[in-house]
Parts: C-alpha cells; structure tokens; sequence
C-alpha cells in the first residue's frame, strides 16, 4: 500500500527555495482512492489505541487528522501557528532552519490524561512535531502515538521526538 502512495507524490525541484526537492502531496489528494487509502492506513494504526483525541498540526496535519477523527468517533485538536486561536492557548517556540515559529493549542482542547494521537503530513527535522509534543505535555495528555504521511529518514527527525510510536506510511 505505501508504495501507491509512495509512487504518487510528486517531486517538486527548488521549492521552495534552491536545493531542496518538496514532496507534493497533492496528487495524493486530488485522486479519492488514494486519500482514502492514506486515510484507511492511518485508521488501521489508530483503531487499537484506544485513542480519545486526534491533534493535527496546522494545515496538513487537519487534512488528515480530521478525517481520522471523524471516522473513530473521537474530536479533533487542531495545532495552530500563533496568534491563529481565539481562545486562550498554551504556546510553544521552536527553532526553524531560517529562524523560529510558534504553534498554539487552546487550553481546554484536552483534559489531563487523555490519550492522543498526533498526525501530520511530512516529518522532516522533527521541530515542528516536537514543538506539538511539548503543548500536548504541557496539557498534561497522553501523547500515544504519532502519525506521519511522509518520513525523509536522511534528516533523522524522528530522534528528536520524545516518542517512541510513531507511524509512517512513507519513507524517502
């Protein structure tokens, strides 16, 4: 299965700057069967978990963790970049390779204790999904599991995450 996916994402040159290939998911997206087979795959990973929460980090992350959500009857927490929630918020700054950013999650968007599935398209570095890790501890959950649609393994993104399940449909 993850070599259909795999064989559809399209390779963009120089995107978005020079030097780097971009892993376009869009033509994963544009084709029902293959979003499905993306969705079904995760579903598959999540169903046992016994997950109560999916949290997706902004914007790709929503793409597939809302669907996820809706399809094991559980809510979605969606992970914004800052100044993006209205309600008050617990906040994370991390590091890019070209400055800094910050995400956001409300308050009361998990109580403590709850079990958590963290999703999001491409795992890269792994600041990103770290910076996530860290507004899910700070809402005292119980961060399960991770899910990534892409892994670039040659970045090495996945020892800089605090945990040790995480899911990947496809590997470069």
């Amino acid at each position: 299965m993850s070599e259909i996916l795999k064989n559809a994402v399209r390779d963009i040159v120089d995107f978005p700057k020079p030097g780097i290939i971009f892993k376009d998911i869009t033509p994963i997206l544009n084709d029902p069967k293959m979003f499905k087979l993306a969705c079904d795959e995760f579903t598959t990973f999540a169903k046992d978990l016994k997950i109560d929460k999916i949290a997706g980090i902004d914007a790709r992350g929503f793409i597939f963790g809302a669907p996820l959500a809706l399809e094991l009857g559980i809510g979605f927490v969606p992970i914004r970049k800052k100044g993006k929630l209205p309600a008050e918020t617990y906040s994370v700054s991390y590091d890019l390779e070209y400055g800094s950013n910050e995400i956001e999650m409300h308050k009361d968007a998990i109580k403590e204790g709850e079990r958590v599935l963290l999703i999001d398209d491409l795992l890269a570095t792994g600041g990103t999904a770290a910076a996530a890790e860290q507004l899910l501890y700070k809402a005292d959950a119980n961060l399960v599991a991770i899910s990534f649609l892409i892994e670039l393994d040659f970045l090495k993104g996945r020892d800089n995450l605090q945990s040790k399940t995480i899911q990947t449909l496809i590997h470069y």
